[in-house]
C-alpha cells in the first residue's frame, strides 16, 4: 500500500468515541481517531515496512504517526532520523510510544536515550526515559548496563518530584522497568521505588492514574515474571 492508501484507510477506521478519548488526552486536532486494535488489522495490509512508516509519519498526523511505529523496525533508522521523529512527535503517545519503540530497537538507541533524557524539551526527555525502559525490558541482561542503570535509579530518585510532568510519569515507568525486567537490579529498583514514594502527575481530563512502582514490582516479583524479556515493547 502507499502512503496516500494508508491514510485513507486510517481515516475511514476513524471512531467517535476514539476520537473523544484522544481529545481528552491532549491529542491534537487534526486526526482520526483510530482504535490500536483496528491498526493492527490494517498491518495486515501494510506488512511491516520501514520506509512506509517515514511516509507516513511526515504528515504529522498522530494517527499516522502512531501507526508508523508499529510497522517501523528500528534498526532500519539512523540516528539523524530518530533525532527527526523525536523532534516531530505530534503528542505524547507519539513521543513515548512511537519514537520511543523506534530508539529501543536501534543499535544505538541507548547512547540516542542518554541524549535525550538530558534534553530541556520535556517530549524529548520523556521519549527519552521510555525509550531506556524499552531497552532494559527487551534486551538480554548481559548486554545492559547495569553499573549506568544503578546511577539512573539514583539520578531518578534526586530529580523525579522536580522534573517536567510527563518526565514525571516516564521516570516512574523507568523504575518499573528495572525492578520488573532486570532481575539482578530487583532490590534496587525497590528502594529506589521507597524513597521515591507516590509520583504526582497531571492526568488531564482522563481516569489514567501513575502505577505506584514499589507495588508494582512486587507483584511482577510475586507472579514469577521478574527478568522475563518481552520480545517487542510495541502494543
Amino acid at each position: 500500500m502507499t502512503a496516500a492508501e494508508v491514510m485513507k484507510q486510517l481515516e475511514k477506521l476513524g471512531d467517535a468515541q476514539t476520537r473523544k478519548t484522544f481529545a481528552r488526552h491532549g491529542c491534537p486536532e487534526p486526526f482520526f481517531g483510530v482504535k490500536v486494535g483496528d491498526m493492527k488489522t490494517l498491518i495486515k495490509k501494510t506488512g511491516r515496512d520501514s520506509k512506509l512508516a517515514k511516509e507516513l509519519y511526515k504528515t504529522g498526523n498522530p494517527d499516522a504517526q502512531y501507526f508508523a511505529g508499529l510497522i517501523a523496525d528500528g534498526r532500519d533508522f539512523t540516528k539523524a532520523e530518530l533525532q527527526q521523529w523525536a523532534k516531530k512527535a505530534s503528542w505524547h503517545a507519539v513521543s513515548e510510544f512511537t519514537v520511543a519503540w523506534i530508539a529501543a530497537e536501534h543499535p544505538e538507541g541507548w547512547d540516542v536515550a542518554l541524549e535525550w533524557i538530558d534534553s530541556p524539551d520535556e517530549s524529548i526527555a520523556s521519549t527519552g526515559w521510555n525509550a531506556l525502559s524499552g531497552i532494559l525490558s527487551t534486551r538480554p541482561d548481559e548486554e545492559l548496563d547495569l553499573a549506568a542503570i544503578k546511577r539512573l535509579l539514583k539520578r531518578v530518585v534526586k530529580e523525579i518530584h522536580k522534573a517536567p510532568n510527563r518526565v514525571r510519569y516516564t521516570m516512574n515507568c523507568f523504575v518499573i522497568a528495572a525492578g520488573s525486567a532486570v532481575k539482578p537490579l530487583g532490590k534496587e529498583a525497590l528502594a529506589a521505588a521507597e524513597k521515591i514514594g507516590k509520583v504526582e502527575v497531571d492526568m488531564g481530563d482522563t481516569a489514567c492514574k501513575v502505577p505506584d512502582a514499589g507495588p508494582m514490582i512486587q507483584y511482577i516479583i510475586k507472579s514469577g515474571r521478574q527478568g522475563k524479556k518481552r520480545k517487542t515493547v510495541k502494543c
